[in-house]
């Protein structure tokens, strides 16, 4: 086998590997395609979540988790900018149907666990886990949302979250090529609703993305930069990947104290 085909990405191995593998934990990156501020990608989402996955599996994989990486949902939860252009939606309803057919493949092979390794905010997954919990009772599916697996409140100094100064800075790390300089970006500033309820985090709303904000952006970019983003990264990915192998070569009623 090719020392470049990496064995844990389904993507790249292949029918002669897979045939003689049993894989124990499937992990399926979700990200979005949505606009980010002036001065980063639409598909930021999707190349952040391919980076984690792909990192975070491969020390599992070298730690001896048979882990496998399928191929990344790149379209999320947009009903709030549907009238930003080529925001691509995907509807709760439309991911549930997505992660039955998903889950119907992993119980036929004996795949016993699913994480799905989400990297939009906007996509909520508790609900269709409670759903498919009723349909696949012995498939243990679970969500971790990369963005919340390690702080990052002593590396970033502007709060924010969607093209903010943490995804920017991630962003410069990966992939700097594809962004604009930081002068032709938005300040990211942005309304809130008024009410006490939303105020202090006990009620929500959907935010109309286009009326909270004048450049796509939730959060100051400027103080971003690419010694930030892979600093917050490693921290993730570490957590992620240790969560992996927690999860792997267990029983599922092993997994409770």
């Amino acid at each position: 086998m090719s020392n470049k085909i990496r064995p844990f990405i389904l993507a790249e191995t292949n029918w002669k590997a897979v045939k003689d593998t049993h894989f124990e934990l499937a992990i399926l990156p979700w990200g979005a395609t949505e606009a980010h501020n002036y001065h980063m990608p639409y598909a930021t989402d999707n190349y952040q979540v391919d980076h984690i996955a792909y990192k975070s599996a491969e020390i599992a994989w070298n730690k001896g988790a048979k882990v496998i990486v399928l191929p990344t949902i790149p379209f999320g939860v947009n009903t709030g900018q549907l009238d930003i252009p080529l925001c691509m939606n995907m509807n709760p309803s439309t991911q549930l149907a997505i992660l039955k057919d998903v889950c119907e493949v992993l119980s036929i092979h004996k795949i016993e666990k699913l994480v799905i390794l989400n990297g939009h905010g906007a996509n909520n997954f508790v609900s269709i886990i409670r759903e498919l919990a009723g349909i696949y009772p012995d498939l243990f599916v679970s969500v971790v949302n990369w963005f919340q697996a390690a702080p990052k409140d002593d590396i970033f100094e502007n709060p924010g979250d969607h093209a903010d100064e943490m995804e920017t800075s991630v962003m410069m790390h990966l992939f700097p090529d594809l962004l604009l300089p930081l002068s032709d970006s938005g300040d990211g500033k942005t309304k809130k609703f008024t009410p006490s309820g939303f105020q202090q985090g006990w009620a929500w709303t959907q935010r109309p993305w286009s009326k909270i904000t004048n450049d796509t952006g939730s959060g100051d970019p400027s103080l971003s930069t690419p010694e930030k983003g892979v600093k917050f990264l490693d921290r993730c990915i570490a957590k992620i990947s240790e969560f992996y192998i927690e999860l792997s070569g267990k029983e599922i009623v092993s997994l409770l104290k």
